[in-house]
């Protein structure tokens, strides 16, 4: 059991033309929310010049960070959730089925494995590194 799972991936051979516009690539990543069922709290994207979009979703769960570099056909993506596994995974096939990519690259990572969902740690152990 674990807080949550924190997915890091590579997306590549992306054809330039869905990731290079921030306005293509937020429907793909709001998009992303709505498929995964996850809370929207707030946004922010940038578009770089003259191609390129890097953004945040701070979602209620965690987050939904991701850079593009349509030069290269490649999406950086990290997709971190708490709650169940299920809605960072569907999120995550949704974004993978709009840039269809050549090949995916990513792992998973449960994350706060020592305190299962629901529970509270009592105290707090300070160690000296």
């Amino acid at each position: 059991m674990s807080i949550g799972i924190h997915i890091i991936a590579d997306l590549k051979g992306v054809e330039s033309g869905k990731i290079s516009n921030v306005e293509e690539v937020k429907k793909i990543m709001e998009g992303a929310v709505k498929a995964g069922d996850l809370t929207k709290i707030r946004s922010h994207y940038h578009q770089f010049t003259p191609e390129g979009v890097s953004g945040i979703i701070l979602i209620a769960e965690s987050h939904l960070s991701f850079h593009t570099w349509p030069e290269y056909g490649l999406v950086t993506l990290d997709i971190f959730t708490c709650g169940p596994t299920e809605k960072a995974e569907t999120a995550f096939e949704y974004i993978i089925d709009k840039v269809s990519p050549q090949s995916v690259e990513y792992k998973e990572i449960e994350r706060g494995m020592e305190y299962p969902r629901g529970s509270q740690k009592k105290e707090l152990e300070i160690r000296a590194v």
